[in-house]
Order: C-alpha cells, then sequence, then structure tokens
C-alpha cells in the first residue's frame, strides 16, 4: 500500500495538470473571436445550400443571405468538407489581392493538383506548380505579341461562322462558342490544325472538366485512362499529358478553372480580417459576386449596361472580373481581344433573338446558360 501511494499521488498530479492545460486551452479558444456563422452539418456543412444556390442561377443569394445574417465582411461555413472564412466586399477583395504569399496563399483540393499535374508533381504546392506556369505565359500573352494573333483570330471568327452558324436558323451559343474558344487555343498555343485532333483532345478535355467537381474516388490508373479512350482509340499516357496541358493552358487563358473567379482557391494560417481570428487551417472562399451583384456598389446589378463601368467612381476592388494583385489573370488581354474578334464577325453578320426570354445562368465550375442560350438567327444582308 506504502508503495502504490507515491504512484496513485503522481498520476493525480498528472490528471490535474492536464485538467488545468485543457481548461486554460479552451478558455482562449472561448475567448477567440472567430467570424460569426454556421458550420451546418457535419462533413456536409453547407455544401447544399451553396450548390442549390449555384444551380439555380443565384450563387450570390448564399453570400447575400449570410451577410445580412452575420457580417457584411466576412462570415464563416464549411464547404466540401473545409472549414471556411468567406470574404466579402472591396475590403475582403483588397486582403486577398494585397497579402498573397504574406497571410495567404494559394491552395487547391488534391485532387484537383492531380488533374492540372503530372503525378512526379501533383504533391507540390499550388503556388508552386502555378508560378511555373505563369512565367512563360505572361511574354506570350503581353498586348504586343497578341497583335500577331488577330488575323488568324478573324480568320477561324469568319470559318466558325460559316460552318456551325450561317447553315442553321437557330443555333445554341453556348456549346459553339466552347469549340471555338477551344480550337483557337489549339491553333494558336499548340499549332494543332486538325479538326479531328482538335475534336478528340476537347472530348477528353470535357471529360477532365467534368471529372474536376466529382467525388475524389480512388479507381486504379489504368481504369480511369480506360474510360477516356473512345472505341477503337488507343490512348497513352502522353495523350493523357497532351490533355493536361491544353487544359492548363485554356484554363489560365480564359479563365475556364474552377479556381478561378469564385472558387476555392487560399490557404490561410493564423490571421486576423476585420477583427476576427482565422484560425489554423481554414480556407478563405472568395466570390465576385460579394461586390459585383452587390447594389451598394453596382445599382441594379442585374440589369445590362456596360456604361455603368465608363465612369471614375468605380470604388477600388469593387469590380474584379481578372482578378487582382499577383492573382491577375495572365490571360486576360488574349481574352479580351478574342472576345472583341469573335464579337465583331458576329454583329456584323448577324441580328439576333433569344428563343428563352428569362433563361437562367447557372453557376457550375463556370457560369453557364442552363438551356446552352439559343438563339434565332437573322443573318445580315450585304
Amino acid at each position: 500500500m506504502d508503495l502504490l501511494f507515491p504512484c496513485f499521488l503522481h498520476l493525480s498530479i498528472l490528471c490535474i495538470s492536464l485538467s488545468l492545460i485543457v481548461l486554460l486551452h479552451k478558455r482562449k479558444f472561448w475567448n477567440t473571436k472567430f467570424p460569426p456563422g454556421k458550420t451546418g452539418w457535419p462533413i456536409i456543412g453547407e455544401t447544399w445550400d451553396f450548390m442549390m444556390a449555384s444551380r439555380c442561377g443565384t450563387p450570390e443569394k448564399f453570400i447575400n443571405d449570410r451577410v445580412g445574417k452575420y457580417s457584411p465582411e466576412v462570415f464563416q461555413t464549411s464547404l466540401l468538407g473545409h472549414n471556411m472564412a468567406v470574404f466579402c466586399g472591396s475590403g475582403g477583395n483588397k486582403f486577398l489581392y494585397s497579402s498573397e504569399n504574406k497571410s495567404v496563399t494559394g491552395w487547391l483540393p488534391n485532387p484537383i493538383m492531380k488533374v492540372l499535374f503530372s503525378p512526379e508533381h501533383a504533391s507540390n504546392s499550388y503556388k508552386e506548380e502555378s508560378a511555373k506556369l505563369r512565367k512563360f505565359l505572361p511574354e506570350l500573352l503581353k498586348p504586343e505579341p497578341l497583335q500577331q494573333y488577330i488575323p488568324v483570330m478573324d480568320s477561324m471568327a469568319k470559318d466558325h461562322l460559316k460552318a456551325d452558324w450561317f447553315p442553321y436558323k437557330q443555333v445554341k451559343v453556348f456549346p459553339l462558342s466552347k469549340t471555338y474558344t477551344f480550337s483557337l487555343a489549339c491553333r494558336l498555343f499548340m499549332n494543332i490544325k486538325d479538326p479531328e485532333h482538335v475534336s478528340r483532345l476537347q472530348n477528353h478535355f470535357n471529360l477532365v472538366t467534368k471529372g474536376i467537381l466529382s467525388l475524389p474516388l480512388n479507381f486504379p490508373e489504368q481504369m480511369e485512362i480506360q474510360k477516356l479512350k473512345a472505341p477503337g482509340e488507343s490512348l497513352t499516357w502522353n495523350d493523357i499529358q497532351k490533355m493536361k496541358y491544353t487544359w492548363c493552358v485554356v484554363c489560365e487563358v480564359m479563365r475556364l478553372s474552377p479556381p478561378g473567379q469564385g472558387g476555392f482557391r487560399e490557404a490561410i494560417t493564423d490571421f486576423s480580417y476585420a477583427g476576427f481570428t482565422i484560425p489554423k487551417g481554414w480556407k478563405v472562399l472568395w466570390s465576385v459576386h460579394s461586390t459585383h451583384k452587390n447594389p451598394k456598389y453596382f445599382p441594379d446589378p442585374e440589369k445590362f449596361d456596360p456604361s455603368r463601368f465608363e465612369g471614375n467612381d468605380i470604388k477600388p476592388y469593387s469590380f474584379v472580373p481578372f482578378g487582382g494583385g499577383p492573382r491577375m489573370c495572365p490571360g486576360k488581354e488574349y481574352a479580351r481581344l478574342a472576345i472583341l474578334v469573335f464579337m465583331h464577325n458576329v454583329v456584323t453578320q448577324f441580328k439576333w433573338e433569344k428563343v428563352i426570354q428569362d433563361e437562367k445562368i447557372i453557376y457550375m465550375s463556370i457560369p453557364m446558360p442552363a438551356c446552352g442560350l439559343p438563339i434565332t438567327l437573322h443573318p445580315r444582308k450585304n
């Protein structure tokens, strides 16, 4: 009994010490001012609400409902199994774009990293891999080098309209524009002109794009490659690599990637914003809809009014269609030029009417018209 007493005493002291440590830690946790909000259901969080708002064409509703309920600057939620702080307004945009590699750094979920980058680089950080890709893109996509592409853009736009628009009284703009922009990127950046080759790559591209938002289930690699094979087609690992490279180029140039506008982009570590502490390990969800569709910054935001952007009274960091700071889209000038050349050809050769006047825009990996934007064509007489 005398021998057991010292052991019992030491064990009691250890238990009391551990209890005090836990109590102090909890007290510190309770005193920490986290962003207001709710994380919803375990694991699922508020993912369902977020996705349904996007599917219904009102992604800003998910943001606005919680801004009105919790805070106009930042609130917490849980999406796709991650605790997140949602930054809102021009102040949130400014903080993110001026804090790159200081308080925030780029982040992508592992399943997306595996699709974007080769297996030997999939374990690297998004920051490292994105930096490599951005090293060669800026020089290629500056306004001066882009001018040499105008004749090719104009020629391809005319050929596209002649083959896919003029023969029909009604067309769906969205799928046709996707085919055109993909063909244009293949021609300009990889010198691929063969329509069959482009079509085959686009089929692979579409499969990869759909898989980006799928559940990250692990299947044997060979099974995944077999899924990408067309009947009678032999698809090698080099083909897979080329497809990934095409995906990366098109995404960076045309902002098609999920990590683009409104994506899950930032990993953050122990910092404060708007007086709230963001815990280590949380992610930041940034959405353009917190400003672009906010009447505070743009009155009547649903109205088509290009003139609203002509004045000098736009609040800084409120209009960020191509991002900002080091997160500025490297392909913004290319996108502008490609759109201008294409639309010039469309408006000079056609008048049109929308078939579905109130067609919704849904938001999955990218914004898209729910029915593909069917229009009735009226060719102009020369």
